[in-house]
């Protein structure tokens, strides 16, 4: 049986997304746009923005990039939009598109958060260059870190309340109150508490 979707080329891809007012993740020749972003997300992001581009400047290697910008990984052939991130490689330049950034950081929301925690998550971690990878939570005060270690292997650590998290590539130490200053947290959240995964 013939697949109903039409695939398109990376090359088909990266053209039609400079001319495209709505922004789309590629996975493997399929395309699938993105949705909009609450309040909480756009605050969250810009407070990270904000103290991570205010160290990194001072790292003339190193970029930070936040929601428009890309990351491929070329070993999947999937090019994702992460909400935040940084490359200090000066030979990762392309103009549309990342592939050895340092760190990902995406903030949760009830629509992706399954995708980031284990799709994207698994994938970004083949990127060699990758030391951190980031979940934020809008909805709690709490932050999900996944770290590789020596052997290459990542790590998980869970930190909440008014903990501290660090990004190894800037040596960058940020309290999640300054990344959620500004913030309102919805009160009485009734679906479970998501587990932390390994």
């Amino acid at each position: 049986m013939q697949n109903a979707f039409a695939r398109i080329s990376v090359a088909d891809y990266l053209d039609g997304e400079l001319r495209s007012e709505v922004r789309h993740e590629y996975i493997d020749g399929e395309v699938y746009a993105m949705s909009g972003a609450s309040r909480r997300h756009h605050l969250i992001a810009t407070n990270l923005a904000r103290h991570i581009s205010n160290t990194a400047v001072n790292r003339r290697s190193c970029q930070v990039f936040i929601a428009g910008m890309k990351v491929f990984i070329e070993s999947r052939n999937i090019f994702y939009y992460p909400d935040l991130f940084a490359s200090c490689d000066p030979s990762d330049r392309d103009d549309y598109f990342s592939t050895k950034p340092c760190f990902v950081i995406e903030i949760l929301s009830p629509s992706t958060a399954a995708i980031d925690r284990r799709e994207k998550r698994q994938n970004y971690a083949l990127l060699p260059s990758l030391r951190e990878y980031v979940l934020v939570d809008q909805d709690r005060q709490r932050v999900d870190v996944y770290r590789r270690d020596e052997r290459g292997s990542f790590n998980v650590t869970r930190i909440e309340g008014s903990g501290t998290l660090h990004l190894s590539c800037l040596n960058l130490d940020l309290s999640l109150d300054d990344i959620y200053l500004g913030v309102e947290l919805p009160t009485g959240i009734s679906e479970p508490d998501s587990p932390v995964y390994a």
